[in-house]
């Protein structure tokens, strides 16, 4: 038995399910095939395209060969695109890297093009910086290894001293602390790539850098022009993007704590509590939450992780965090089995804390939709009686969703005829997808069916108690009504689907 896994004929009731999900980067480390295999059978659940790295043929074979393996699993797994960005980065030097001393002056340079750094100067990939600085800024370069203070500025230079000192080498980012740079979420390339995702059917597309929601609705429009019908995740990484939280995270479908950044730009002392913000917030609109960067960074050349990395999972976790994310660990790692494992243990071991199961239902004086008010009820429900599963007919993976917005042990299978809503539920906490088609049965068959589904994956046994919601007009989106509560065994199992 794999823990946390939804896999054909491999469960019983007195399995562990997983409720945070893992997300898995794509690299190098994960091209030998059994090694893919391998991590999905231990448990990943989303596995991320990282298009700052590579180009799009590597890009299309590895996800290929990722949905090839799944499909031979009976696993669903998503692809999560993830755009470069308007990454801000210094250009190259002479001897491809130089040392910089504290308090020696150092000149950022747009007009210098190819290997002419040096101990004085390099050039910008990033022309409008000076217009962006002035005098007293703070520059933090290589995710805050070295830090640079803004002495002055003209037309096409941005001369600093520098305070934190250190090797610099080619193409390292810059940050403004506090943010302020004025470069757009997305470039020419991610438009390109946004292409790509709609040729290639990502699931999820994440949007690097937005500064508003008017950045996350372009590439929304971009998307749909292509064909795409990924859910866009907003990546939660400038300062501006904190200052417009609420609206950001109502125009996407998810959203990512991206740690890397965020933490370079509004201090990495301040960067746990705006953790818990993010995730706090997108819960109560009804988003699911990434936490992503570092999280087991040691595992890249450990076969543990530390006791630190431990906690910093763990606490997520706790935090009601909807998947967690590894980056390097699986990309370049030299463990990348190994760090899913510790992963998945981790998750499975928090989720165990009482903290990470319950909390007071939501309390809004009116829902907006039937379907919400049914979700609610379900839930409200079945953490108040002895309820083993819910089961919910979905055609969008929306009651679904609004119910792993509350905090529960019991597990939510989504059964659905639609591919890619299998797949979009992967990231939804505590949400586990089954292939079913419930078109072809007569619905009033369609409880006993939708069970013996389940039966027959060892998933549930007679006597179960659990909750089936679904709408009176079988395949339609958005038409929830209906909840009832069933026991197992109480019906003719020759009603079920054929």
């Amino acid at each position: 038995m794999i823990l946390g896994q939804h896999s054909r004929n491999v469960h019983s009731p007195m399995n562990i399910l997983r409720r945070t999900k893992i997300v898995v980067t794509l690299g190098p480390a994960l091209d030998d095939a059994e090694m893919l295999r391998r991590v999905i059978t231990i448990g990943a659940d989303v596995f991320r395209a990282n298009f700052s790295h590579g180009n799009k043929e590597t890009h299309e074979q590895r996800i290929t060969t990722v949905r090839n393996i799944a499909a031979e699993l009976d696993k669903n797994v998503a692809i999560l695109l993830d755009l470069q960005g308007p990454k801000i980065r210094i250009g190259r030097f002479k001897t491809g890297k130089i040392h910089l001393k504290e308090g020696q002056s150092f000149i950022l340079d747009t007009t210098l093009e190819g290997e002419t750094g040096d101990e004085q100067t390099v050039g910008l990939d990033y022309k409008n910086l000076p217009n962006d600085v002035r005098a007293g800024d703070t520059l933090l370069l290589d995710d805050g290894r070295l830090e640079f203070r803004v002495q002055r500025v003209d037309k096409t230079r941005v001369y600093c001293e520098v305070i934190a000192g250190g090797d610099l080498s080619n193409n390292k980012g810059i940050n403004r602390q506090g943010g302020g740079l004025s470069a757009g979420a997305l470039t020419e390339k991610d438009r390109e790539d946004i292409q790509t995702a709609a040729k290639l059917g990502a699931d999820y597309l994440a949007v690097s850098f937005p500064r508003s929601a008017d950045d996350i609705k372009e590439a929304r429009i971009l998307l749909k022009a292509a064909g795409g019908k990924a859910g866009i995740v907003a990546k939660i990484e400038r300062t501006e993007a904190i200052t417009n939280l609420q609206e950001i995270i109502a125009a996407s479908d998810a959203i990512m704590v991206a740690r890397g950044d965020l933490g370079v730009e509004i201090g990495d002392a301040e960067l746990p509590a705006i953790q818990k913000k993010l995730i706090r917030v997108a819960r109560s609109l009804n988003k699911p939450v990434i936490t992503a960067t570092q999280m087991l960074e040691s595992m890249i050349n450990s076969t543990i992780p530390t006791r630190a990395e431990v906690s910093d999972v763990a606490n997520a976790v706790l935090d009601g965090t909807d998947a967690v994310m590894l980056s390097a660990e699986t990309a370049a790692g030299k463990y990348p089995d190994k760090a899913v494992a510790a992963m998945n243990r981790i998750c499975l071991s928090a989720e165990k804390h009482w903290s990470s199961k319950t909390n007071r239902q939501r309390r809004e004086p009116h829902f907006n939709y039937v379907d919400e008010a049914i979700a609610m009820a379900t839930m409200y429900t079945a953490n108040h009686l002895d309820i083993k599963a819910i089961i919910t007919l979905t055609e969008s993976g929306t009651t679904p969703l609004w119910m792993s917005r509350v905090k529960s042990s019991i597990p939510i299978y989504g059964l659905s005829r639609h591919p890619e809503t299998l797949r979009r539920m992967t990231l939804y906490r505590g949400v586990f997808p089954i292939q079913f088609d419930a078109t072809h049965i007569d619905r009033r068959n369609l409880n006993q069916a939708a069970v013996a589904e389940l039966e027959k994956r060892n998933i549930l046994q007679r006597g179960d108690l659990v909750i089936i919601t679904k709408g009176d007009l079988i395949g339609i989106h958005g038409r929830t009504n209906s909840m009832k509560i069933v026991t197992v065994g109480s019906v003719p199992n020759h009603l079920a689907a054929k």
